[in-house]
């Protein structure tokens, strides 16, 4: 694509944060933004100086100019939206987790194929600083063989919109599932996951869920590699954390336990701290100040999901330079369609398997790479 890329955002809660991230891209023009408060839209879109307004989805897919949607809207819409995205013609990029369902992760795998387009999913963890150093240390050799993965996100959901009160925890698994696929490069083959304790009975009849805490075991296809993902939402004392660790024959990178605090490097048997510096350099100019500051310095503009998160690692302007690069230079974004389906359904079938007292359960073909 030799011209600018025409971007819309949907939804202006979450999404906000990313108008001026694409304002300043070189190879971006925000031209629209999508949200069905109207009062907030206007506020939002008068803010970053925006002109074209939607308040009904269906309307903005009509509108030529645009060639790309940014998706943040809840997650029960996530699929449907980026299925009427890509068969009105537009590129999706659309937060996590990509779908509630295996099918619909299937229908939107077959629409990309259909329509030529470029679909991503935008998980944060694997865009994080954190992930971004040790996948520098792996791919330079430093930690040797990789001999396991974990990882883990455990968060408070308390006061949060009512569609996630008693949401199964593997449901929205994304930010541990996904830096250890990416890490271990493979697709994850099967999954086998137990529940454990119990969260307040009103909040188990929504979905039907008992567990506060969900731990699955991932098998990765052509690998010795196997990883395993820890997910809480609610009646879990714990401090917010997006985690991950990965043992190595030579290091090992543990997150640290404490928001805030240094992880940890172990070189055999010696620990060390380690600053994980940034990975600004990684993008162009005009979006490296994005990594640690932008629409959210301001108090009253944060997120809530960026003020748990801890910011994202910083990972906010590159999942945006990813995409755009990719739309660019016409090539897939990492996720693409079929490995966001991959991660996604590790969380979805991992549920599956703990009401099914830890049943062994494979990922769909359509998942899994044809290598």
């Amino acid at each position: 694509m030799d011209k600018k890329i025409n971007v819309a955002i949907i939804g202006l809660g979450f999404g906000a944060e990313f108008i001026p991230i694409y304002q300043r891209h070189p190879l971006a023009n925000m031209v629209a933004v999508c949200q069905r408060n109207e009062e907030k839209m206007k506020a939002v879109a008068d803010s970053f100086g925006i002109e074209k307004r939607y308040a009904d989805f269906d309307e903005l897919l009509k509108d030529a100019e645009i060639d790309m949607v940014h998706i943040n809207t809840p997650i029960q819409s996530h699929a449907e939206q980026s299925l009427k995205a890509l068969r009105a013609g537009k590129h999706v990029a659309c937060t996590v987790p990509m779908a509630t369902t295996v099918d619909e992760c299937r229908q939107i795998v077959e629409a990309v194929k259909e329509t030529g387009l470029k679909y991503m999913m935008m998980e944060t963890v694997v865009y994080s600083r954190e992930f971004l150093f040790v996948k520098d240390m792996v791919e330079k050799g430093e930690m040797g063989k990789l001999q396991f993965l974990r990882a883990s996100h455990q968060q408070e959901m308390a006061g949060w919109p009512g569609y996630w009160e008693g949401l199964p925890p593997m449901y929205y698994a994304t930010h541990c599932v996904g830096p250890v696929v990416a890490l271990a490069k493979a697709d994850a083959e099967s999954v086998s996951c137990l529940g454990s304790g119990r969260i307040d009975e009103h909040l188990i009849s929504k979905y039907g869920s008992p567990f506060a805490i969900e731990t699955c075991h991932i098998k990765f296809r052509h690998s010795d590699l196997a990883a395993e993902v820890t997910r809480s939402l609610f009646n879990t004392a714990r401090q917010y954390r997006e985690s991950f660790d990965v043992y190595g024959s030579k290091k090992t990178f543990e997150w640290t336990l404490v928001e805030h605090e240094d992880s940890v490097i172990h070189t055999g048997e010696t620990p060390t701290r380690v600053k994980v510096p940034d990975f600004a350099h990684l993008l162009p100019q005009e979006i490296q100040a994005f990594t640690t500051g932008g629409v959210y310095d301001a108090d009253s503009n944060q997120h809530l999901s960026f003020i748990q998160g801890s910011g994202h690692g910083g990972s906010h302007p590159h999942l945006v330079n990813e995409f755009l690069q990719a739309l660019h230079t016409d090539r897939d974004p990492f996720p693409n369609a079929r490995q966001s389906a991959n991660i996604t359904c590790v969380g979805i079938l991992a549920h599956e398997s703990a009401m099914k007292g830890g049943a062994q359960i494979p990922l769909p073909e359509f998942t899994l790479s044809e290598a």
